[in-house]
């Protein structure tokens, strides 16, 4: 999902255009670029006129963890970035990701094969509400989510709109994906969403609701002196009651500089 915050190109990013070679076989269809993901030489196809991936996506996949051999499953996983910087970062077994866009997940897919990881991440098209008949329930030991953070009466929205159905729960609300991600995790799996603060009662509610214990709260600021625009939660399923506050995360210790801890996710 696109939340406006991270530049590419204007921040050293390369970016290979249509048309351009790159030493290795990747189809780039009009308007895509390909765009370096600054970790083991990942790289991302992306389409800036649908949405390009944001500064949520980076601090999620530092956020999440998992073991050995785990089997992850990334809800709403747009161009597919969460899976590509867990599978560098973590020792997980496998990568699921699943898009309602079927555009979105074709490209998603390609970046996967450019990166020749198709034996650890798999990429398909479908409805989060129908994950668990498609892969079977309590089969995933993590779970994560870069969610629509809006509901859908936020003014007037194109339902079709890659944009829109990203940012607005016009397909998808938050206690949709909550249920699903229960019914996606085996029982003490973790579950992992970005999230904004302005819902964040909500959030916690209807986690609970959904029998997903908060275990983790992670509030993100852009400056020091400035309110959160972000929120990194960890639940449990059936876990028990108890949940710890990290300390929070500050973004940039000046304009356009970042913080030596997320430098270090970026570029570490």
């Amino acid at each position: 999902m696109n939340n406006g915050l991270l530049p590419t190109d204007e921040t050293g990013h390369m970016t290979i255009t249509s048309g351009e070679t790159t030493g290795q076989e990747v189809v780039l269809l009009p308007g895509e670029r390909l765009d370096d993901l600054q970790r083991d030489g990942l790289r991302i196809i992306q389409n800036p006129k649908w949405f390009s991936f944001g500064m949520d996506a980076v601090l999620l996949s530092a956020f999440a963890s998992a073991d050995t051999g785990d089997r992850c499953i990334d809800l709403c996983t747009g161009n597919g970035v969460i899976p590509l910087l867990m599978s560098s970062r973590t020792p997980a077994g496998h990568f699921d990701g699943l898009e309602i866009m079927e555009d979105i997940a074709e490209m998603a897919m390609r970046s996967v094969r450019y990166n020749h990881l198709e034996e650890r991440i798999n990429i398909r098209a479908g409805d989060v509400r129908e994950a668990v008949s498609i892969y079977g329930a309590s089969t995933f030991q993590v779970v994560t989510v870069n969610p629509p953070y809006l509901t859908e009466n936020g003014g007037l929205i194109n339902p079709d709109d890659h944009k829109a159905i990203a940012r607005h729960e016009l397909r998808l609300n938050l206690r949709e994906m909550l249920e699903t991600s229960v019914g996606l995790l085996e029982p003490g799996g973790h579950f992992f969403m970005v999230h904004r603060p302005f819902r964040m009662a909500e959030i916690l509610h209807e986690m609970i609701i959904a029998g997903i214990e908060p275990k983790r709260l992670r509030m993100v600021h852009p400056f020091h002196d400035r309110e959160p625009n972000m929120l990194l939660v960890e639940g449990v399923r059936g876990g028990n009651s108890g949940m710890v506050v990290d300390r929070p995360l500050i973004i940039y210790k000046d304009k356009g500089v970042y913080t030596e801890e997320v430098e270090k996710l970026y570029y570490e």
